[in-house]
């Protein structure tokens, strides 16, 4: 056992200062949209023109699902374990009855996934997907998932 070497601890304050507040990461996004209707990202890539096939609603379930399979990914990666995926989404727009404005009220996914090499923890991992898309948890309607990986459904 060591001897004191120093007046303080690490947690006296006369020696160190108050502590310093833990700042969270931040992300940053931006886009443009034009006169004409097309989209573009501060990041480069293709422009999304106007189509009336794509509504808003259309890309912010397109949005969640890519924002689960990223969440899934990085994940997976930690793991050493890679991600092939597939995924399909479709929501319901409608009065809410608790404040009577137009929004999602309901909105269900389905994943297809196959996992290289398969994992014990799959549960766990997709769990993880879920809580860690910052498009879902920006919204006020929980997304229903439903998971099939390497071929079996997941409950």
């Amino acid at each position: 056992m060591h001897g004191r070497t120093v007046s303080g601890g690490p947690d006296d304050t006369a020696v160190y200062g108050p502590p310093m507040p833990i700042r969270a990461r931040t992300f940053t996004y931006s886009v443009a949209l034009e006169r004409d209707g097309v989209a573009s990202s501060d990041r480069g890539g293709t422009p999304i023109p106007p189509e009336d096939a794509w509504t808003p609603e259309h890309l912010v379930l397109a949005g969640l699902a890519r924002c689960t399979l990223q969440s899934l990914g990085y994940h997976a990666g930690l793991r050493g374990v890679g991600v092939t995926s597939r995924a399909t989404a479709d929501g319901v727009v409608t009065k809410r009855e608790s404040d009577g404005r137009y929004a999602f009220v309901q909105i269900g996914l389905d994943f297809d996934i196959s996992l290289e090499p398969a994992t014990d923890d799959v549960r766990e991992l997709l769990a993880r997907a879920e809580r860690d898309c910052f498009i879902s948890a920006s919204l006020t309607v929980e997304p229903d998932y439903r998971w099939t990986v390497n071929g079996e459904e997941v409950l």
